[in-house]
């Protein structure tokens, strides 16, 4: 079996002192399937923004041989979101009573997610807490840049796209039937652009209200199917096989996958325990799959790179960096370039759809709002013919 992941045992600085005056139970792995569901009000608002500086402070505050009650300690005294701190000062909680940290971090994990609490645990199991934390600060950090890189350039053509549906709808329910009106007086037949623009005034002052409620029943209906299993599967492959979109989808998912595979290897967390974390890391169902097909083929003794290179997804580039760095025992450095290679590849794409879809917008918003107001002025352009002058 590949042996790309490797948990060591207690370290040095996994002594009773790291946690202060209480000792931590007896170091195990945590499952999945033993945790605590807590909800927390505001989680992704937490996960988002204060996650990482909690995790990077608390790496600093350990680095510097602060006992990890201690650093909880003053973690949530200078938190200020009064939820957050409520939750560190449960997590201190806890470790009074005798658990280990990742233990108290799996009891919330609408914050802390598997990822976050295998590789502290794993930290805590070499006694390289702090530096565990430290590349988990690292990886938010860089996967919180490629998310608001990503929602950065989705945010421009939406606005674009809200601004030309609310001025549209605007001229076709008010301004169009003020024109209507004027040429009504008119006894000679309108231009067909023109007349084309009343039928759709009409249509949409008739049953407008009932397309919204159809609209955001329909939404609300594909949301559900969507979470569902197989509507996910089959949303997310057919995102996959759209032109360019499904590109930048698919070095999205590879990045993140190589990001996460290097930061379990680097903390030792083992490969048959980490397949089910870097299945879900990818964020499309049809990546998720395939790695998950994955566990019975590493099972049997094969490297992961045997294993992935069943998947047509997976391209030829990370199937062999993972398997040259699986043999020489450095598959998490592998990853890290593969990982750095992906994200420099998202950026560059993102960089020129947004220089390319700038122009293309800005004039589909001139073709849609300016073929709305000529076809209302053709009338007034040909008025001799129309009155019959």
């Amino acid at each position: 079996m590949a042996r790309a992941f490797q948990a060591g045992a207690p370290g040095p600085n996994s002594s009773d002192t790291e946690y202060g005056m209480v000792p931590p139970k007896a170091f195990r792995t945590l499952e999945p399937a033993h945790r605590t569901r807590k909800r927390t009000r505001g989680a992704k608002r937490i996960r988002n923004k204060e996650l990482p500086s909690f995790t990077r402070q608390l790496a600093a505050m350990l680095s510097a041989g602060l006992p990890i009650l201690s650093a909880l300690d003053g973690l949530a005294d200078q938190t200020e979101n009064p939820r957050f701190r409520a939750l560190i000062r449960q997590m201190e909680q806890g470790i009074r009573e005798g658990k280990i940290l990742a233990e108290t971090m799996r009891e919330h994990p609408d914050i802390f997610d598997d990822l976050y609490c295998n590789m502290i645990n794993a930290g805590e199991m070499t006694g390289k807490t702090a530096e565990t934390a430290d590349r988990l600060a690292d990886f938010l950090d860089e996967r919180a840049q490629l998310r608001r890189k990503v929602r950065s350039a989705l945010c421009y053509p939406v606005i674009v796209l809200m601004i030309a549906t609310a001025i549209s709808t605007f001229m076709i329910v008010w301004i169009v039937p003020i024109f209507g009106q004027m040429f009504a007086g008119f006894d000679a037949e309108l231009p067909a652009p023109t007349q084309a623009l009343m039928r759709v005034s009409q249509f949409v002052r008739r049953t407008g209200l009932w397309i919204v409620l159809a609209a955001a029943l329909l939404s609300v209906l594909f949301r559900l199917w969507r979470r569902t299993p197989a509507g996910g599967y089959a949303v997310d492959r057919l995102l996959l096989k759209t032109p360019i979109a499904g590109t930048l989808i698919q070095k999205i998912a590879l990045s993140r996958f190589a990001r996460t595979y290097a930061q379990l290897s680097q903390s030792g967390v083992s490969l048959l325990s980490a397949i089910e974390i870097l299945a879900g890391s990818t964020g499309n169902q049809v990546f998720r799959r395939a790695v998950a097909a994955a566990e019975h083929v590493v099972e049997q003794g094969n490297p992961m790179s045997a294993a992935l290179a069943r998947c047509p997804h997976f391209p030829p580039l990370i199937i062999h960096m993972l398997s040259a760095g699986e043999k020489v025992g450095k598959a998490d450095m592998m990853m890290q370039h593969v990982a750095a290679f992906y994200e420099y590849e998202v950026r560059t794409m993102l960089d020129g759809l947004m220089a390319l879809m700038e122009p293309l917008l800005i004039g589909f918003l001139g073709i849609v709002v300016g073929g709305i107001v000529i076809c209302m002025f053709m009338p007034i352009f040909k008025l001799p013919e129309i009155v019959g002058m």
